[in-house]
Order: structure tokens, then sequence, then C-alpha cells
């Protein structure tokens, strides 16, 4: 009898006596488990090295499951036909991904929640390139991991070590244990998995979900649909059992930089990651998220948007300017059918161009939040590519580096922590019930004037304005005439509040913000019910 903790990942090996020589492609390897109400999941087992492969386990459901194991060598009885028992029991520490479980589209499909129906708030972070040696286990690593998580964030956004912005097998895509993958993609390495594992876990451990992005789209073309199956087999197997969220590639649709035919690489990604999305819903057992990192929107990246769980977003980094897109996106996948939950994950990486500093980063924040995103996604210039003070990252294919602050000066940037302090005043409020309400706002926002209010709530609870310009003249309009609101302002650079006491609209409901703002900056309004 084996014994696990509910949503905790456990995990045991089975080494083959019988000898292969190519073990990674000869053989595959699943454990049927059937938990206490009889619900059968077939679970990926990994190759972990010579003659032996791994099985992680993971269940919400408490008591005892049965197990067998089903290998395509049914001759092999050290790797075929294995059964035994399993019991979870209650997790009684204080994780929330694992109080609550792994996470789902909710039934609106307008947010995400825990399997045991939690609303989860995402604030990302991005660290494309963090399983690389040049962000250092553990210490570095574990340093970022405790910022981030003393800031709010909730989601790391990180590649399975198939990164963008360099040719295949560049050295600066190396882990302590070498590269994912062999030279030609015979075979995985395990050993850079093992390694990757340290990384993933204490994420988990820190109440981090990973983002895991199993590669950026252009690998497709290099490697073909078949290997990229074995590749998304194998983090399946590896990371299923934690609670992730899978993020099909990065760019999906985008070619390599030096593409001798773009056009042919596009349509030939899209069709590959469309029925790559398939594969991964079909063959994971927990039915984590599927998304898709696009150049525009995820919606856009593959043939079928049905196969996706919720549509990732990415929408400039050109400063103000990438305003007008940002907010074209979010309220154009708000709107699309088929409904799903909208996240932009990635905007204006702070300080990225000598631009793109904290005040956008605000912006971009909350016009995403009260156009009807369910999250957001930060990103800090110097993080993502892992510059380190000795050794910038360096140049792109095409020849052009994106900058080279050291990622130690990166993530102390002030945006990363003004978001935080943006998501705890979000969190009073059920700010999953919010929809977007412009028409709030007099004046408002409009494809004429984007640096106008912005406004989202929920009827007869709360409302809230961001104001993005120094301006009195705010209207708030339409206020319910048997609800009576409290107002104040918050301050989105500290969180500190100023008090405008009761709110007493007119006979047509409209109530204006009166007397000058406190400081020339950006500012939040709320309107809560007394």
């Amino acid at each position: 009898m084996r014994f696990a903790q509910q949503n905790c990942a456990t995990e045991w090996s089975n080494t083959s006596g019988k000898s292969y020589s190519d073990p990674f492609n000869q053989i595959e390897v699943d454990v049927l488990f059937t938990d206490p109400d009889g619900e059968e999941r077939c679970v990926p087992a990994f190759w972990a090295g010579e003659q032996t492969w791994t099985v992680r386990y993971a269940s919400p459901t408490v008591g005892r499951h049965r197990y067998r194991s089903i290998c395509s060598d049914e001759h092999n009885p050290d790797l075929h036909g294995r059964e035994g028992m399993l019991e979870v029991q209650p997790y009684e520490g204080n994780n929330p991904l694992l109080r609550h479980g792994p996470l789902r589209a909710a039934e609106s499909r307008r947010y995400l929640e825990h399997c045991d129906g939690t609303p989860f708030f995402w604030l990302g972070d991005t660290w494309w390139m963090g399983l690389c040696r040049r962000l250092r286990f553990p210490g570095d690593f574990q340093l970022l991991v405790a910022d981030r998580v003393a800031k709010g964030f909730t989601v790391i956004q990180i590649v399975a070590g198939l990164y963008p912005d360099m040719p295949a097998f560049d050295e600066r895509g190396a882990s302590e244990a070498g590269y994912p993958w062999g030279q030609g993609y015979a075979h995985i390495n395990p050993a850079y998995f093992d390694m990757a594992d340290m990384r993933i876990h204490s994420l988990v451990r820190a109440g981090l979900v990973p983002c895991l992005v199993g590669c950026w789209g252009y690998y497709l073309t290099w490697m073909g649909v078949e290997r990229m199956k074995r590749h998304w087999r194998n983090l399946i197997a590896r990371y299923g059992a934690y609670p992730v969220v899978w993020c099909l590639a990065g760019e999906g649709a985008m070619p390599f930089y030096l593409s001798d035919n773009p056009e042919r690489d596009v349509q030939n990604q899209r069709r590959g990651w469309t029925e790559l999305a398939a594969f991964v819903r079909q063959i994971d057992p927990y039915h984590h998220p599927v998304t898709i990192h696009p150049v525009d929107s995820a919606r856009r990246q593959v043939e079928d948007a049905s196969v996706l769980d919720f549509d990732m977003l990415q929408t400039g980094h050109d400063d103000r300017k990438s305003i007008a897109r940002t907010v074209s996106e979010v309220t154009g996948s708000y709107a699309s059918a088929p409904t799903m939950p909208v996240i932009n994950g990635e905007v204006c990486y702070e300080g990225i161009g000598e631009a793109c500093r904290q005040e956008v980063q605000r912006f971009m924040f909350w016009v995403c939040l009260l156009s009807g995103a369910c999250g957001h996604t930060y990103g800090a210039n110097g993080i993502w590519q892992v510059n380190t003070k000795e050794s910038p990252f360096g140049p792109s294919p095409h020849g052009m580096s994106w900058g080279d602050t050291p990622w130690e000066e990166a993530y102390q940037l002030p945006g990363s922590g003004q978001l935080g302090i943006a998501r705890r005043l979000l969190e009073r409020y059920a700010w999953w019930r919010f929809e977007p309400h412009p028409e709030w706002a007099a004046p408002r926002w409009s494809e004429q004037n984007y640096v106008a209010p912005y406004a989202a709530g929920i009827p007869g609870e709360v409302r809230i304005l961001f104001l993005p310009t120094y301006t009195s003249r705010v209207t708030v309009t339409g206020i319910e005439r048997d609800v009576h609101y409290h107002a104040f302002l918050f301050n989105p650079i500290n969180g500190r509040e100023h008090d405008l006491g009761a709110v007493a609209p007119d006979e047509e409901g409209n109530w204006q913000l009166g007397g000058r703002l406190p400081i020339f900056q950006d500012w939040v309004l709320v309107l809560e019910k007394v």
C-alpha cells in the first residue's frame, strides 16, 4: 500500500529487467488509476533514463485508489500488469494550490477557478528562460520566487527548454544538465528534466502555478508534429500531477526569425498546433487548462479555437502606443465566440526600449481587468531572458539585443509591486463577477481617446473606475436609486486611500467626483455599496 496527500504529487519507478536499445522511442508505459468513485485516469509514465520509467500521480479524491501498469510491450512483466493500492489522505497544509486543487475554466467561461470552485486570480510573471543555468538554482531562483510571492504573483510563465530568441542548441539555453533534447531530436535528455523538476517543484511549493510553455512555436517546424507529441507526452508525464497550466507554445504561429518561407511556416504551425492541442487534451488525465501564447490572440494561432480553454493575448511593447491595440484585443476577445477567459500574457515589459515604466504597467493592468480580462501577466526586461551582470543575453537571431538590464536589477523595478497592490484591491470584491461597464463613466474611453476613464464592476454592489489622467471632472453615471454607495480614491502606486464619503447622486443618477485629485497622477475610484 502506498500513501499520498490530496492534490499532492506522489511518484514511484519501475526498472525493466529486459533491455531496450532505444527505450524512449521503443516503448510507452501508462498507469491506469481507479479512484474510490470508480473514475479511471490513464496516467502516462516518463522515461527516467536507462531502463527505468516513473509515474507521478495526484488526485483531489480522498480514499483508496487502485492502479495497474500498461506497457506497449505486454511481454515485459516489470512494466506491464503491475498492480497496487494508493491511499489518498486529506491535505492538511496551507498551500492554496494543494488546498483548493488544480485549475479549470469556470462554468461561465469568464475566469479560472480551482477544482473545488474557488476563483483563481491570475497575476503572472514572465520567466521564459527560467530553467536555464544562467538563473542559478537554488539561490537565484529561490530569491526570485520569494520576491514574487511577497508581491502577490500567482503564476510563472516558463518555457520547457526550447527557447525563443536563439537558434537550436544555443549555449545560452543550456541548463546544468545540458539541453532537453539530443542533437537531431532523437530522444530527450532525462537529466535536463531532473534539473527542471527541482525548479518546477519549488514554484508549486511556494504556491505559484507554473504556466508551462512547451517550446517556442517555430520548433514545430524543426521537430515535426510526431516528435512534438513525444515532447508533450514527456511534459504531461513529468508535470501533469502538479497544478499546472499548459501553454502549447510561445508565439505559436510565428516562423523562425530567419525562415526562408515564413508564409508556409505560419500555415503549417497553425495546423500543427491545432493537432497538438487535441493531442494534449486527449492524453492529459488531469484536464489542465490549455492555451497558446500568441503573436496577437491565441484564437488566431490555431485553426479551431475550441481546442483552447482560455485566450492568451500579446499586445505590443511600444509603451503608450500599445494602448489602442491592447484595448482592442481584450475587448474583441471578450466579445468573441466561443466564450473563454481572457488574459493578456505579454505586453510592454517594464524597461524594454528604455520605456514602458511603472505607470504603463499600471495602465495595462487596469484597462485589461476593467475591459473583461480575468487576470494579467507582467514582464520585466532582463528577467525573461535572464540577463546577468557578467553576461547579458546578447543579440537575437535577427541581430538586435532586447536590452542588457541584469535580472538582479529588473526584479526590483517598481511596476511588479504595484500590480500586486492592484490585485489586493480587486480581491476585496467578487472580482470574478465583474463585467465591463464603460457607460458608467463620463467621459469614458473610446477609439478616439483611449486615455480616458475605464469602468467595471457589479451593478448594485461595487463600481471601479480607472482614471488614467489627472482630472476631477469625472461623472459616475446611472447610479441605482435604491443603492447607497460610499466612495474612496485608491492610489495605485502605494495602496493608500482617500475617503470621499457618501455618494449623493442627482435625480438622474449621476455623481461627479468633486474637488482636486490629491496628486497629479493616475487614480482608481471605488464606489462600494454601504
